[in-house]
């Protein structure tokens, strides 16, 4: 899965380079349609798997074409219409929906060179459903995308397991999409929903709108605490795991704090000492600098100390924790960075 991907992201980056001097529908199939189809798995030049113009006659209505049929053992297994990268695909599903019914097909996808939207009969046997079960935007592809676009490639296809994961791909999508636009802008009926649950008087024309307000609110404040929640685990599992290498690493190295350095941290603190207390400034040795951290949290540097080379320096650090160099000659110019340090605490405390 992860070459396939790797190979979509390549043609999305190829899309968005030559898109703007892309002009017309046979100039989108060749840049963009026909790369998609070989990264199938299929050789589009072989007329046994991919068969371009495939005559998809309707009764008394002769000559329609679709733009490609992919067969396997001599059956279209999906066939595939393209439309110039600049239009809309919503103008389009008539045209796909005749092609459908005639091919005997189980899938057929509709694109533009980037929306690309699959589809298939889950409604009504050997008729395309009006809505895609799997639509996506191939410059903004996601991993969890490329694993369902992997089921159509020619190794892995296999009909029923495609459709019995299309009704839930289909449903799951719709679903997220009414949730959205509750989020947005929630209906009454949702609203009522969890005013019912919440409010014990009648509900009237003005609950309702006060209660809409707060259910929006309220959405937005919990999706916005589950991110933080789970930046933060994960920031935290970072944090523990370097400080669990920083520690066998130490054991086995040859990393030797020296007087100087110590001395160093103790001037550091009585600076510090005005605005916070001395146990939240805590010091680490490494072997390219000794490092001084608040609350004994690497995201939290306050300075770094280079102290054993030719020159010796101080780091320091300031609201969007740019590293700044500046040279001293002793551990005793320290206390001129002294607003800088406490300014330094005074950014992380009010994060």
């Amino acid at each position: 899965m992860i070459e396939l991907y790797n190979q979509l992201k390549l043609l999305a980056d190829k899309v968005v380079k030559l898109k703007d001097q892309i002009e017309t529908e046979e100039s989108t199939k060749h840049a963009f349609t026909l790369p998609f189809i070989n990264i199938l798995g299929y050789d589009a030049f072989n007329p046994t798997e991919v068969v371009p113009e495939f005559t998809a006659d309707l009764g008394l209505k002769k000559g329609e074409k679709v733009d490609y049929a992919i067969f396997q053992n001599g059956v279209p297994i999906l066939i595939v219409e393209c439309k110039n990268w600049k239009q809309d695909l919503n103008v389009h599903n008539s045209q796909l929906f005749r092609y459908f019914h005639v091919t005997k097909t189980r899938f057929a996808l509709l694109t533009n060179g980037i929306t690309y939207r699959f589809y298939t009969d889950l409604e009504e046997t050997n008729k395309m459903d009006e809505r895609p079960f799997l639509e996506f935007d191939i410059t903004t592809l996601k991993e969890s995308t490329a694993k369902e676009i992997e089921k159509f490639h020619k190794s892995k296809f296999d009909i029923l397991k495609i459709v019995d994961n299309a009704s839930n791909l289909k449903y799951t999508r719709e679903i997220k999409s009414l949730i959205d636009k509750e989020m947005q802008n929630p209906s009454q009926d949702f609203v009522r929903l969890f005013a019912n649950k919440a409010y014990n008087g009648r509900l009237t024309a003005n609950v309702i709108e006060e209660f809409t307000e707060i259910v929006n609110k309220a959405f937005t404040q919990i999706i916005s605490e589950k991110v933080n929640d789970r930046l933060n685990a994960a920031l935290n599992k970072e944090e523990e795991q370097q400080k669990e290498e920083e520690v066998d690493y130490n054991a086995n190295s040859k990393i030797v704090t020296t007087q100087e350095e110590l001395e160093a941290f103790e001037i550091v603190v009585a600076i510090l000492r005005r605005n916070i207390p001395r146990r939240r400034v805590v010091h680490r040795d490494t072997q390219s600098y000794f490092g001084v951290l608040l609350d004994d949290n690497n995201r939290k540097p306050i300075c770094r100390l280079h102290l054993n080379g030719g020159n010796k320096y101080i780091s320091l650090f300031d609201k969007h924790k740019k590293e700044k160099k500046e040279l001293i000659e002793s551990i005793d110019d320290i206390y001129a960075f002294e607003q800088q340090l406490l300014d330094t605490v005074t950014f992380y405390d009010e994060e």
